[in-house]
């Protein structure tokens, strides 16, 4: 079961891995990355970075999807983390089980918008948040859960 759907450009750091994943009682963490799955670097940095008994697993997208629909996933309190907004999109496009999609960390381009001070949208990006919330899935703003969740 997804606890946390997470959006964030740096994928897994201190916030996630221990704030957010003790928060959640998250025993599974599944790093959605294209980049990070097929990069030994970036594995191991993600390796390093994981809460002291959480299974990690590092998947790309397409694979992620696969995984999610399989019913694999369903017996653990899951912490699904993406890179990017279209990332986001696929899974969601793809998967049902996201109700909530949670905006961490999106960083600053040509073309962004300030939403936070973590989160910044250009306009096909705000589209594709738009088009989520039409189907009824939550879009929260929140870098830690100690923060007040804010709606987007």
């Amino acid at each position: 079961m997804i606890r946390l759907f997470r959006v964030d450009h740096r994928l897994l750091h201190g916030q996630v891995a221990f704030s957010w994943t003790k928060a959640i009682c998250a025993d599974c963490i599944l790093v959605a990355n294209d980049h990070a799955a097929t990069d030994r670097l970036t594995m191991t940095t993600l390796r390093l970075a994981k809460p002291q008994g959480t299974k990690l697993v590092i998947k790309t997208i397409d694979d992620s999807i696969k995984a999610l629909n399989s019913g694999v996933t369903d017996k653990y309190n899951l912490l699904v983390v993406v890179g990017d907004i279209d990332d986001a999109k696929k899974v969601c496009d793809a998967y049902p089980g996201v109700t909530s999609i949670n905006l961490g960390g999106c960083k600053n381009h040509e073309g962004a918008r300030p939403v936070s001070q973590a989160v910044f949208l250009d306009p096909k990006q705000e589209e594709q948040l738009s088009e989520l919330k039409a189907r009824g899935i939550e879009i929260e703003i929140r870098q830690v859960p100690t923060e007040k969740k804010e709606i987007y």
